[in-house]
């Protein structure tokens, strides 16, 4: 899957069970390994999570099924890590 990381900014996150994730936000890069690490999502679904104190979700870049219009990630429970708030 080849994509411009500036391609993915503002793109709609859902789970392969169609549930809105929310907008990615920022991408994590591991420059030793030159790979994408996680996408950082904000806008977060509400009825996903509560997210008190946090803004967003970190995305493994491992999860994600495909990319196109939308990003589509395989639904996982407890696979996301929070980004405190700054």
């Amino acid at each position: 899957m080849k994509t411009q990381i500036t391609d993915l900014f503002g793109m709609q996150v859902y789970t392969d069970k169609a549930v809105l994730v929310g907008e990615i936000d920022d991408v994590v890069v591991d420059v030793d390994g030159k790979k994408i690490d996680s996408l950082a999502v904000s806008n977060i679904n509400p009825e996903l999570m509560d997210l008190k104190g946090f803004k967003g979700l970190r995305i493994p870049y491992r999860i994600i099924i495909a990319i196109g219009d939308i990003i589509i990630i395989r639904h996982l429970t407890g696979a996301f890590g929070r980004m405190k708030q700054e």
